[in-house]
Order: structure tokens, then sequence, then C-alpha cells
């Protein structure tokens, strides 16, 4: 099955059938991944990987003095 055959099975564009082809996606529907899964008969796991990125925010965010567990500073 061609790349355009299979955007037209799912319902999306060549462009975004592309993108998803070449990693370039940051999302993908729901309903897009269960369309392409029907068609490839394939599960979910087998199309999709984790790719972490790394990102200079990341990180705990401060929450000094409030929240459970801090400290009543009205004396």
């Amino acid at each position: 099955m061609t790349l355009t055959e299979l955007a037209d099975r799912v319902g999306v564009t060549i462009a975004n059938m592309s993108v998803l082809k070449n990693g370039h996606a940051k999302a993908i529907r729901f309903n897009t991944l269960t369309a392409i899964c029907r068609e490839l008969q394939c599960t979910p796991g087998d199309v999709l990987a984790y790719a972490p990125t790394h990102r200079a925010d990341a990180g705990p965010a401060s929450s000094a003095g409030t929240g459970p567990g801090a400290e009543d500073e009205r004396g």
C-alpha cells in the first residue's frame, strides 16, 4: 500500500501522513491512530515510539510556602 492509498483510507492528507511517517508529528488524534492501525492491521505499539526530549524548563515547579506541609508564618 502506498502512502497516498493509506492517507485516503485513513482520511488524512498526504502531507499529514508524510509528517507522521517521517516522525515529525508532535501529536496524533486517537481516531487517526485507530484508523491507521485498522488499515495496517497492527496495534498502536507497532507504530508508536517514545522519544524523550530534553527540556530546559523541565523540573519541579517552585511551590515554596504553599501546599500541604507548608508552615503558617502568621505566628
